[in-house]
């Protein structure tokens, strides 16, 4: 197993577009809801947010067989220095996909100014909630009884604003151990 495949790359902070690879198909993967108006503003226009110094070339996971005999390649981008990196991904046999980039910036983050808030940004970032919400729900098996489910919802903590502080993280949560709830 290689612990060095991944590469360094220079997208802290940047907005960017993706290119999605050639005779994709995209029923079935994470873009698949998306009307191809935005499917192609999304290879034009800076809509998605890249934060990260570490990712993986096409080459690279190519080279290896372990990675490119589990995963296709869905989307790239381009980073600083124009270096390619994959930047979604999706298991061939599995339902796991990868994504390289931060949806969840575009609507929930305003400490940035490089995270991309427009009508078309937040579309993307709703689509792939919707995705990721309709992958999760295909696993009827695997469900926890509804008391587990409510002693692990985020509603049992309180977020703090750190928008200020943070800059790109408007809200953190603080996971300490919180005293039992009393009934009402």
């Amino acid at each position: 197993m290689d612990n060095n495949i991944l590469e360094e790359f220079s997208a802290s902070h940047q907005a960017s577009t993706v290119q999605f690879v050639e005779n994709i198909k995209f029923e079935g993967t994470v873009f698949g809801r998306f009307s191809p108006v935005l499917l192609k503003k999304m290879s034009t226009h800076c809509l998605v947010m890249q934060n990260h110094r570490f990712g993986i070339s096409p080459e690279r996971l190519q080279a290896n067989n372990d990675l490119c005999g589990f995963f296709r390649i869905l989307t790239t981008s381009v980073d600083k220095k124009n270096k390619v990196y994959v930047s979604s991904v999706q298991a061939q046999h599995y339902p796991v996909t990868a994504l390289q980039w931060h949806p969840e910036k575009n609507v929930f983050e305003w400490g940035s100014s490089q995270i991309p808030h427009t009508e078309d940004a937040i579309q993307v970032t709703q689509h792939v909630a919707n995705y990721f919400v309709s992958e999760a729900r295909k696993s009827s098996n695997n469900k926890p009884a509804t008391s587990k489910v409510l002693d692990n919802l985020i509603y049992n903590y309180s977020p703090s604003y750190a928008g200020k502080v943070r800059g790109s993280f408007e809200e953190v949560y603080l996971f300490t151990p919180s005293p039992t709830v009393s009934s009402l």
